[in-house]
């Protein structure tokens, strides 16, 4: 059997101002959140050990972390918007109580049907992280990315339903570490477009 890929998922730190819907809007992380994203790469790759690619979602507050991380490994950095969170449109910025609790409801329970204005529906946000995992390199990679596409990764490697994989509490600057293995069923047999599947081996907060 092949032996299997390591990828490290990593969520960016707290941002500057939080308790608010975070999408698109660019605002960079805190210094101590940068610090503890630098400490999960560090602890996933002690000395003389580094990742082989790095790749992070271009808005700041993964960007600016994944910086830093690359820099300290001499590796290349490769921003790709792709990894982005859910874009919530014109709730971008605002917190839960400036949002009509109605909208609100049917957009949780069901982020599709009822995606939030001008914004994004999950499954867009799962048919571009999809994309982005269809070209992502061989080797043991870390991105850095948000909790909605990460979530999204896990649902199509791990092949868990869309609800579980949003129930999955992904604190900020923590570390999901997978396993992949080359999905060598013929195209017409997978269900998206990448070609790996994933067990996940350790979630690090």
């Amino acid at each position: 059997m092949t032996a299997p890929l390591t990828l490290h998922l990593l969520r960016h730190g707290a941002p500057l101002i939080s308790g608010t819907f975070l999408g698109h809007q660019d605002m960079p992380a805190t210094t101590a959140g940068n610090d503890q994203c630098v400490a999960q790469a560090q602890a996933a790759f002690p000395a003389p050990h580094a990742p082989d690619w790095i790749m992070t979602s271009d808005l700041s507050r993964c960007a600016g972390a994944a910086q830093r991380i690359a820099d300290h490994y001499q590796r290349p950095l490769t921003s790709d918007p792709r990894w982005r969170e859910l874009d919530f449109g014109d709730w971008d910025g605002r917190t839960a109580a400036d949002i009509d609790s109605d909208a609100l409801t049917r957009f949780w329970q069901d982020p599709d049907q009822h995606r939030p204005p001008q914004g994004e529906s999950r499954a867009a946000l799962i048919q571009r992280v999809d994309a982005a995992l269809a070209d992502m390199a061989s080797g043991t990679g870390l991105i850095v990315a948000h909790a909605g596409s990460i979530r999204a990764a896990l649902h199509l490697l791990l092949g868990l339903p869309h609800d579980h994989c949003w129930s999955i509490a992904i604190p900020y600057a923590a570390r999901l570490t997978l396993s992949l293995w080359p999905d060598e069923r013929p195209a017409e047999q997978r269900p998206n477009q990448h070609h790996w599947v994933g067990q996940l081996k350790a979630l690090q907060p």
